[in-house]
C-alpha cells in the first residue's frame, strides 16, 4: 500500500502552487473528466497498450501518477491487471480524497513526481497522463529519472501530454484553467526520456476533435526501461 506523503515530503515552489490549485478545483475537475475517457477511444487504445504490454512483460505493480480524482487508475484496474496491483498518486490531497471517495477498492496516496515514497524497480508500469504539463521546463529531466528509478528494468511507461507547434519551440506555455501548464514537442520527449534510459517502443498523436477544449494535438509516448537479463 502506497503511503501518504508527510509534510516535509511535500513538493517546493511550483509544484506546491500547482498542488494548492488543483485543491481548489478538485471537485470542478472531477465532474468535468469523470467521463472524458467514453469519447476517446484512441486514448482507451493506447491505454489498452499499454496494459497489454506490462502483461507481456510478466506484469506487477503499476503506478498512475498525476491520478487526480482517479478515473483513469479505476480503467486501468479494470483493463485486466489485478486491483491490488494499480494504485494511484496525486500531489493534491483533495483530489486523492475524492479518490478514495469514488474508487474505495483502490489505492491511493498523495505524494510528488519529484519524490515518489515508491522503492527502486518496484514497479512493472508508470502511466504519467498529462501530469507532467505542469513542470517546467527545467524540472523535467529529473521527474523522468523518478519515472526510471522506480520502473523494473524491462517496464514500461505510458506519457501523455499535448504537443507544441514543432521542433523549432520544443516546449510552449499554454493557458491552462488550473495552473501553468507546457506543450512539448514529441521529439524532444523522447529523446529526455532516452537520456534517462528509456526507450521509444511506439508513439500515438492524435488531431484535435472538434470537441476538445483547445485546439492541440495530443500525445501518448510508450517507452520501456532496458532489461538488465540476457537476451
Amino acid at each position: 500500500m502506497p503511503r501518504d506523503a508527510s509534510p516535509e515530503d511535500s513538493p517546493p515552489g511550483s509544484l506546491a502552487a500547482t498542488r494548492e490549485a488543483y485543491d481548489g478545483a478538485a471537485d470542478a475537475y472531477a465532474r468535468l473528466f469523470r467521463d472524458s475517457l467514453r469519447d476517446s477511444p484512441l486514448d482507451r487504445a493506447m491505454l489498452g497498450v499499454f496494459a497489454e504490454a506490462v502483461r507481456v512483460g510478466g506484469g506487477g505493480r503499476v503506478a498512475d501518477l498525476g491520478c487526480g480524482p482517479g478515473h483513469v487508475t479505476a480503467y486501468l484496474a479494470g483493463s485486466g491487471m489485478r486491483t491490488d496491483d494499480v494504485f494511484g498518486v496525486d500531489a493534491s490531497p483533495a483530489m486523492i480524497a475524492l479518490a478514495h471517495q469514488a474508487y474505495p477498492e483502490l489505492q491511493f496516496a498523495v505524494g510528488s513526481m519529484t519524490g515518489l515514497i515508491i522503492a527502486d524497480g518496484s514497479l512493472a508500469g508508470v502511466l504519467s497522463r498529462w501530469s507532467i504539463i505542469h513542470t517546467p521546463p527545467p524540472e523535467l529531466p529529473a521527474v523522468i529519472a523518478e519515472f526510471t528509478r522506480v520502473l523494473a528494468p524491462g517496464g514500461h511507461l505510458l506519457l501523455g501530454f499535448s504537443a507544441s507547434d514543432g521542433a523549432a519551440e520544443p516546449t510552449q506555455v499554454f493557458d491552462h484553467a488550473v495552473a501553468p501548464a507546457y506543450r512539448w514537442w514529441p521529439d524532444h520527449l523522447s529523446a529526455l526520456l532516452s537520456a534517462a534510459g528509456l526507450v521509444e517502443v511506439a508513439r500515438m498523436i492524435r488531431e484535435p476533435l472538434p470537441t476538445d477544449r483547445r485546439p492541440f494535438k495530443e500525445v501518448h509516448l510508450l517507452a520501456r526501461k532496458a532489461s538488465t537479463r540476457t537476451p
